[in-house]
C-alpha cells in the first residue's frame, strides 16, 4: 500500500498545503506534543485507517496513531476509533486530509455492504466499476473490498471488456470478439456488453468469457441467463443502485456492476476532536 499511496497522499497534501499552514502557525509556532480522538459521528463501516495513519506519518514519522477499530469493522455513532499522538502542528495540518481519505472509504465500505448484504443468499458477486474519482482508485477500490465487493478490473491494461463503442468501431459482435481473440494473449478472458438478445447470442456463437447484460429489463435479463446456460458468465449493469439493487438478486446472474458504489457513496461523518496538549 505504502508504494502505491505514499506519491498520491503527498499530492494530496501539497494541494492542501502549498506552502505553510498559516493558521496553525499563527497560533502554535512551536513543538508542543498532543493528541487527539478520531470520534465515529454516525453508524458504518470503517475503511482507510492505514491510510489516514499515513498521512500524519508523512508529516512527522514520530506521529503515533492508536487504533481501536479494524477496516471492515462495524462502527456506530459515539465510537472512539482512534487516537493520534505528536507534534499538534502536525495533528491540525493532516486533520482534513487525514478524514478527507477515512470518511470517503468508509463511506464506499459502508454503501458497498448494504448491496452486498441485499445479495446473501445468492450466487451474485458484487462488483465495482472504473467509474472512480481520478488519483483516487486504489483507495476506493480497496474500500468496495472492506465492504465486501469484488472489483472488476482495475484499469485498461488489465482486462479486456468490449463496450458500445468499441463493437461500433469493430463493425459488430461477432467481429470485436474475434479481434480481441486475434490480439490479446490467451490468458485473457474476453468481456462483452450486449443491449438485447440478439447481441447475446452473437456473443456466444463468437465464445465470448463473460458477457454483460447491459440495461435489459429484469425480464430480459432472466431470459439471457436461460438463453446463456452455462457457456459463459453473465454480468448484469447498468444504473444499480443501493434502491433497487434487491430486485436483482434472484437473477441468476454471476455478477452484478455497480458504478455508484464509487460514484454515488455518501461520506462517513467522521471527526477529530478533543485535540489537547499532553
Amino acid at each position: 500500500m505504502k508504494l502505491n499511496a505514499d506519491e498520491l497522499i503527498m499530492q494530496a497534501l501539497r494541494e492542501d498545503i502549498t506552502s505553510e499552514d498559516i493558521t496553525t502557525n499563527s497560533v502554535m509556532p512551536d513543538y508542543k506534543l498532543g493528541e487527539v480522538q478520531l470520534i465515529c459521528k454516525q453508524d458504518g463501516i470503517i475503511a482507510g485507517l492505514e491510510v489516514f495513519k499515513r498521512v500524519f506519518e508523512l508529516l512527522d514519522p514520530d506521529t503515533k496513531t492508536t487504533l481501536y477499530v479494524k477496516d471492515g469493522d462495524e462502527v456506530k455513532k459515539g465510537d472512539l476509533a482512534a487516537v493520534v499522538t505528536g507534534d499538534i502542528r502536525v495533528l491540525l495540518s493532516g486533520e482534513r486530509t487525514a478524514l478527507n481519505y477515512l470518511q470517503r472509504m468508509s463511506g464506499i465500505a459502508t454503501y458497498t455492504r448494504s448491496i452486498v448484504d441485499m445479495l446473501k443468499g445468492s450466487k451474485t458477486k458484487l462488483l465495482d466499476t472504473r467509474k472512480t474519482t481520478p488519483n483516487m482508485r486504489v483507495f476506493e477500490k480497496y474500500a468496495v473490498k472492506v465492504g465486501g465487493g469484488c472489483n472488476h478490473r482495475y484499469n485498461l491494461s488489465d482486462g479486456i471488456l468490449l463496450k458500445d463503442n468499441h463493437i461500433g468501431a469493430a463493425g459488430g459482435v461477432k467481429e470485436a470478439v474475434a479481434a480481441a481473440k486475434a490480439y490479446a494473449p490467451f490468458v485473457r478472458k474476453i468481456e462483452i456488453e450486449v443491449e438485447n438478445l440478439d447481441m447475446l447470442r452473437d456473443a456466444l456463437d463468437a465464445g465470448a468469457d463473460i458477457i454483460m447484460l447491459d440495461n435489459m429489463s429484469v425480464d430480459e435479463m432472466r431470459e439471457a441467463v436461460k438463453i446463456v446456460d452455462g457457456r459463459a458468465q453473465t454480468e448484469c449493469s447498468g444504473n444499480v443502485t443501493r434502491e433497487n439493487a434487491a430486485r436483482l438478486a434472484d437473477i441468476g446472474v454471476d455478477f452484478i456492476s455497480s458504478g455508484a458504489l464509487t460514484h454515488s457513496a455518501p461520506i462517513l461523518d467522521l471527526s477529530l476532536k478533543n485535540l489537547h496538549a499532553v
